[in-house]
């Protein structure tokens, strides 16, 4: 792992419900983790374990109960107040969600994504400059601008959609990319060429991709590192090899059984 570029210490979220009686919930709790600089790291866990709240409060969207998010050396809860301070924050983490529809104005063409994109970075979108850094983006990412730009999200498929919204992060250049079950939706061949543009922008653009997924095969192939999360809390870190192959926590061990295959089951 490199350089540290993101840490959350001691991260707790609470949701409380209830009139009457109130009851609460510990959706995150206590989590500590360390984000180097270029590298893929993926969440792993069943459904509620606390994979989005987590990533919701890394995005800024979701107030911590308590704990801290550290991005480059600055707690982002504490120190981010300005709208400056906030659009510094804003080009520097990006995030795409699982549904891939959920990322875009349906009333909106998909250029008006690629332009807000330029002016993160300060490029005016309708300017010779801006117009070749999108057709770049979208060539890399393997769509044809003449079939892609002009159009409504409603026609075009999800694993374009998805594509485009990597476009935006190659436009951008985040340093952390916060990818929230981004294949759950797509077909087994689209899975592959969205991995392939992680990895692309991990290599050529330097970025940091937290890949939150519950699939653990995925999780094997994508990432350098992975995290298993159960309810709220990190119970497992380490390597493809050492968490999938060689798991200590008995909740991974359980994960691991309830995946499906054609051959015999793990060995632990």
């Amino acid at each position: 792992m490199g350089q540290a570029l993101l840490e959350t210490r001691n991260l707790t979220k609470i949701f409380e419900s209830g009139f009457f009686k109130r009851t609460s919930v510990k959706a995150v709790d206590g989590v500590n983790i360390v984000l180097g600089e270029s590298e893929i790291v993926s969440l792993a866990g069943q459904s509620g374990s606390g994979k989005t709240t987590l990533a919701r409060m890394i995005l800024r969207v979701l107030e911590p109960t308590s704990g801290e998010v550290v991005f480059q050396g600055r707690n982002v809860w504490r120190d981010l107040r300005t709208t400056r301070d906030l659009k510094w924050y804003w080009r520097n983490v990006h995030v795409i969600f699982q549904n891939p529809f959920a990322n875009f104005n349906p009333f909106y063409k998909i250029d008006r994504v690629l332009n807000q994109g330029l002016e993160l970075i300060g490029v005016e979108p309708g300017s010779g400059e801006g117009k070749s850094m999108i057709r770049e983006a979208l060539e890399v990412v393997g769509l044809r601008p003449e079939e892609t730009l002009g159009k409504y999200p409603h026609q075009l498929s999800g694993g374009q959609l998805q594509r485009i919204m990597i476009a935006r992060a190659w436009i951008i250049k985040p340093k952390l990319l916060l990818a929230d079950e981004p294949v759950s939706m797509l077909d087994v061949s689209t899975r592959g060429k969205i991995l392939e543009l992680f990895m692309k922008l991990r290599e050529d653009r330097k970025t940091t991709v937290l890949f939150i997924t519950h699939d653990l095969g995925l999780a094997y192939v994508v990432s350098d590192r992975i995290m298993i999360m159960h309810k709220g809390k990190i119970v497992e870190e380490g390597t493809p090899y050492e968490v999938l192959l060689r798991p200590r926590d008995e909740y991974t061990k359980q994960l691991l059984e309830s995946v499906p295959t054609l051959y015999k089951k793990w060995e632990f």
